[in-house]
């Protein structure tokens, strides 16, 4: 690396350099893309020594302003933070880049795993299978715990987090789950405004207002205009489904569970044993957890429907960040705008709060055993801070040995 790629003291964020490749963006994130697990939290931590400690594409201060505008988002806050890094080194190639080098790694693990989920079989099969679906417990119960702990930390939020959790286990229909995202933003503009937003820096993105603008078009047109299309052909249904629950998360990539879940399984394109295995199974993986997308596509329609999951899953939350990438400056300075994203912050906790309950428990624990499995995964989680693998691979030994005991 020369030394014009280290930004001097008090010098703007790097903007895209036509000298920098998009295969060396495309290899610095396959790697990312083979070795990041802990989900997106971790991934941010993961890039943030990568390309600020050790590479020095930003600075500081700029890494923080990016992490901050992809966690106000909807979308996958991990997998936006490293489409911004790849438009930021080496423009729109750079980003598809990025995407592509942490995307692909997880999502073919998981594709092959649903071509051969059918295989599994017998006391040992049957068992690790539940085994992953209580990985499923453990993993959304420590997100509940985290999510909650750092976006309902006052009683106000924290009702607002309860209501949606009410509104959701009432319906679970997807026009629940919108109308509690809503409620949330109104009661966040209502009762959440006492914490005024800080000064932020500029972040200097090569991405014009006009291309904002267009990208909020597409997003909107295809968030309304898709459920009305899948109704003429009907092959667009699927699209639609992954579209719409990646348009609609907002908090990290474990909230995509109900919104998923209510897309392919009500309509009953794919049973909660199946749902939930893959989810297990997702745990296991490096990389963006939104890949589990394509694991669903593959189950439901082969290497086909695996690409159409994994193309409309991550395409809302691109297409708004690169909405908000020119405007974000002013945007986040306004303080009713933090304060309707602080009540949606909290309606989601609520949101996987209920999803925890129904599908995640429901399906997965029936007897004590069950129950003493996901409880170990989730203290090693939270207060052993072991890898996910590794609650992965203990919770799949015991659900095999529960089967074969069982047998």
């Amino acid at each position: 690396m020369n030394n014009t790629d280290v930004p001097q003291p008090g010098t703007p964020p790097a903007t895209a350099n036509s000298t920098h490749s998009p295969l060396e963006v495309l290899l610095i994130f396959f790697k990312l893309g083979v070795s990041c697990f802990g989900g997106p939290i971790a991934h941010i931590g993961y890039f943030r020594d990568e390309f600020v400690t050790r590479r020095r594409w930003l600075d500081e201060q700029a890494y923080a302003d990016l992490v901050a505008l992809c966690q106000f988002l909807p979308g996958p806050a991990s997998s936006q933070v490293g489409f911004s890094l790849g438009l930021m080194r080496a423009g729109y190639l750079g980003a598809l880049a990025a995407w592509t080098g942490f995307t692909l790694p997880s999502a073919i693990a998981l594709v092959l795993f649903a071509f051969g989920a059918s295989g599994l079989s017998g006391p040992a099969g049957s068992g690790l299978v539940h085994g992953l679906k209580l990985v499923a417990v453990a993993i959304v119960a420590q997100a509940v715990w985290g999510m909650a702990r750092s976006l309902c930390p006052d009683r106000e939020r924290a009702s607002i987090a309860t209501v949606a959790a009410l509104v959701i286990l009432a319906s679970s229909s997807s026009i629940a789950q919108i109308g509690a995202i809503i409620l949330g933003a109104v009661a966040g503009l209502w009762f959440c405004q006492a914490q005024q937003a800080n000064g932020v820096t500029h972040i200097a993105m090569p991405v014009s207002r006009r291309v904002g603008v267009a990208a909020l078009i597409l997003f909107v047109a295809l968030l309304v205009g898709l459920p009305l299309l899948s109704r003429t052909w009907p092959g667009l249904g699927l699209f639609e489904a992954f579209y719409r629950s990646g348009a609609l998360v907002f908090g990290g990539g474990h909230v995509v569970l109900p919104l998923l879940r209510e897309a392919v399984v009500t309509p009953g394109w794919i049973g909660d044993d199946a749902f939930l295995t893959g989810y297990g199974a997702a745990q296991a993986v490096p990389g963006p957890l939104f890949t589990f997308a394509a694991y669903l596509g593959a189950v439901i329609g082969g290497l086909p429907g695996a690409i159409v999951g994994l193309v409309g899953i991550f395409l809302p939350g691109l297409l708004v960040l690169l909405a908000a990438l020119p405007f974000w400056d002013s945007f986040r300075k306004r303080p009713a705008a933090q304060a309707m994203m602080r009540g949606v912050n909290a309606a989601v906790v609520g949101l996987l709060g209920a999803a925890l309950y129904n599908p995640v428990w429901t399906s997965s624990v029936h007897r004590p055993l069950d129950f003493g499995i996901a409880l170990a995964g989730f203290v090693l989680l939270t207060a052993w801070r072991a890898p996910p693998l590794v609650v992965v691979v203990l919770s799949a030994a015991g659900g095999i040995a529960t089967g074969l005991l069982q047998s």
